[in-house]
């Protein structure tokens, strides 16, 4: 497999989509770097590996601080050498109608959704472009490519990323710096990302759905492992995840 021993970063690697990958990744011969804000769960995640016969070690990073996207690249370059695959996973769903007017909210997703994966993307870049090799992962949504009420601004930082990650893909091509790209669009997947609304009614509305329809992180995380193993002068950069039984 082309998976083993390529050395990937994963942001949001404290739970979810980020867990899950890490620990197939591992099974498959990756050497993994994990960021999260969570520095508890990162151990845990670091020690299930390992215990496992994995290689990761972790860094607490915060996605909206570029220092800190610098710093889990020097922490991979130390530990294993230069990263072969970033995975931009950070993010946060504080679904709420428009009118709810709440700001606040807005503005996290923008810094963690948006500039998190600009935060990622520009770490990563010098390294890729020089070697004139690497991929980039980065968790969009299905609310990037279409439009749902209550989802207005997290929506708008998915659809950001969306065109992001096309224009790096167009660029690499055009610039010959073979840098790969895969965008994800997951559905209703049970993580914690529900646990950011603070509406109520958006909250009951999204507990029903995932209640319902969601199925587990895994799926993802398969994905990411495909996306990867794939040669490289192949590159799969799309990909909508729906539970068979979402509408």
């Amino acid at each position: 497999m082309t998976i083993k021993n390529k050395i990937v970063l994963i942001t949001g690697a404290s739970s979810g989509i980020g867990e899950a990958t890490a620990k197939l990744l591992a099974q498959h011969g990756a050497k993994l770097v994990l960021g999260a804000r969570r520095a508890g769960k990162l151990q845990t995640i670091v020690d299930d590996i390992q215990q496992a016969g994995g290689q990761a070690i972790n860094r607490v990073t915060d996605v909206t601080q570029p220092a800190d996207l610098t710093a889990l690249v020097a922490v991979a370059q130390e530990a294993f050498g230069e990263p072969d695959v970033i995975f931009n996973n950070a993010g946060i769903m504080p679904s709420s109608p428009i009118s709810a007017l709440k700001t606040a909210e807005w503005n996290d997703m923008i810094d963690i959704n948006l500039k998190g994966v600009l935060n990622g993307i520009a770490a990563v870049m010098p390294i890729f472009t020089q070697r004139r090799s690497g991929q980039i992962i980065t968790t969009s949504s299905v609310a990037g490519i279409k439009s749902f009420p209550g989802s207005g601004v997290y929506g708008a930082t998915k659809f950001a990323v969306r065109n992001l990650m096309e224009v790096i893909r167009t660029e690499s091509a055009q610039e010959g710096t073979n840098i790969r790209t895969a965008t994800l669009y997951p559905a209703a997947i049970n993580t914690e990302l529900l646990q950011t609304i603070t509406d109520q009614q958006a909250l009951t509305g999204m507990k029903q759905l995932y209640a319902k329809v969601g199925i587990t992180p895994d799926a993802i995380a398969r994905v990411v492992d495909f996306a990867i193993d794939q040669p490289a002068d192949v590159n799969v950069n799309e990909f909508t995840i729906y539970p068979t039984k979402q509408a």
